[in-house]
């Protein structure tokens, strides 16, 4: 079969012309022209793991369930490839906006801290069974799987350890499970018609400081943002203390995934609460 006919076969509609545009670090991206008018944004790759494009069509309609903040709508998907409405990208509206619809979805909670199935993050898969405790989940299915493969030294794989070890005192208060977007980098908010769009999700039932610290992580929201989500969902006292321990699971997956200077960057923040 071919990729047009792929396309088709889960769009519902005749494609009439494909083209290759830019989409993401692992995945190969189109837009595809659908018969009758309309467009498509369609990922796919070679070595995708079965389920791998129904799990992201899945989390894109869990996020969008609660209304708070725009996703592409879902075309179809296959174990060979997703199709998403095409969105427009323009420049960046209110981030008040972006602001109150996190919230909104963080709200919408999670029925516990973790998800049905194995998580996948490029070619990485994570435990993700579900516990009723935060601490001992972000220390057991986030943190120390990722400690072999980020290749730490001996001291970055020490520090991870002790902050696992110290987890209960660290995690901040009791929260209930938040709805994750689970890999929300400013990368991965799309914004269209001056609207804001979450793509790419890894979603997940998790502690919502995971979201608001990896937004921080390559540059952050101003204080528009903040204000605007605390208005809907304050947040616990020492939020802001708990950033770089959040930020501790994506700095693993890309020293995973990644290399270069990332595992130092892990021991950095790590050591912050090691001791």
């Amino acid at each position: 079969m071919s990729f047009e006919a792929a396309v088709a076969r889960v769009t519902g509609r005749d494609v009439t012309s494909l083209r290759r545009v830019g989409g993401g670090d692992i995945n190969d991206a189109y837009l595809a022209e659908l018969a009758g008018g309309g467009r498509a944004f369609v990922k796919t790759r070679a070595d995708a793991p079965a389920g791998e494009y129904e799990a992201e069509a899945a989390a894109l309609r869990w996020l969008g369930e609660p209304g708070g903040v725009g996703v592409p709508g879902v075309l179809g998907a296959s174990d060979a490839l997703l199709a998403l409405e095409w969105l427009e990208e323009s420049g960046a509206g209110d981030e008040a906006a972006l602001g109150r619809g996190l919230a909104i979805v963080h709200q919408a909670g999670a029925e516990r801290f973790g998800g049905p199935a194995p998580l996948r993050i490029g070619r990485l898969t994570l435990p993700n069974d579900p516990l009723d405790d935060w601490a001992a989940f972000y220390a057991e299915r986030r943190l120390r799987p990722l400690i072999g493969p980020a290749r730490l030294s001996a001291a970055g794989t020490r520090a991870v350890e002790a902050v696992c070890e110290r987890i209960h005192d660290l995690a901040g208060p009791p929260e209930p499970a938040a709805r994750l977007h689970g890999d929300l980098w400013s990368g991965n908010v799309l914004w269209s018609g001056g609207r804001p769009y979450l793509i790419d999700p890894i979603a997940y039932g998790g502690h919502r400081e995971v979201d608001l610290s990896m937004l921080q992580l390559f540059g952050s929201p101003g204080p528009r943002f903040f204000a605007a989500y605390e208005d809907i969902a304050p947040l616990a006292a020492g939020w802001q203390d708990r950033v770089s321990l959040y930020q501790l699971f994506p700095l693993l997956v890309h020293a995973a995934l990644f290399g270069g200077g990332y595992a130092a960057s892990v021991e950095r923040a790590a050591r912050k609460y090691a001791a």
